[in-house]
């Protein structure tokens, strides 16, 4: 009996535990995604609350690539839906001043960067950050999983229900298109 209840003690403290190592990344992930905060932190919120309802039970290793497919998948439910109102607004023909703007990723605060630095790796930063927004969202997702969230190709193609093949093309077209962007910002040596 006793061991009953210590089961699923653990598993909901070990569920917590990955909630909380990914939370600031999902919302950077959609923050970035979306360029409205209040709409990203309602997309991680949504995304952790299906984890744990309809896959909490599933093995601890399988949680990280569910969880950003369960993100993905509410970003683009977002772009739909924006796209909808947008649409929806042009047909009535409604004036778009209240449409949302993106602001630029703070990453490098936490970072600290020596003084004499900071400026030229926040115009770097605000480059990257616009570079990327300009890629095609699958290209955006393959990145964001593989570059800043270190998942695997497989865990990948999971959470994007892609092929590995899809994944490497992806992250290989994305990885081009920044560098061509970004070739300004490169190190001369």
């Amino acid at each position: 009996m006793l061991e009953s209840l210590v089961k699923p003690a653990a598993g909901a403290e070990r569920l917590d535990c990955f909630l909380a190592s990914v939370e600031k990344q999902a919302f950077v992930m959609a923050r970035s995604a979306t360029g409205d905060p209040d709409a990203a932190l309602d997309i991680v919120q949504d995304t952790m609350l299906k984890l744990v309802q309809q896959y909490g039970n599933k093995p601890t290793e399988e949680w990280r690539p569910l969880f950003f497919r369960i993100l993905h998948n509410r970003i683009t439910d977002q772009h739909r839906k924006r796209g909808f109102v947008q649409r929806m607004n042009q047909w009535f023909a409604k004036d778009s001043d209240n449409e949302l703007s993106i602001d630029g990723l703070d990453l490098l605060a936490s970072a600290a960067p020596e003084p004499e630095h900071h400026l030229h790796a926040e115009t770097v930063g605000d480059a990257l950050h616009e570079a990327y927004l300009r890629l095609p969202l699958r290209q955006q997702q393959a990145f964001n999983l593989r570059q800043w969230q270190g998942l695997s190709v497989e865990e990948t193609a999971l959470a994007m229900s892609v092929s590995a093949g899809s994944v490497k093309t992806h992250l290989s077209r994305a990885l081009k298109n920044l560098r061509v962007q970004l070739h300004e910002y490169k190190p001369h040596e």
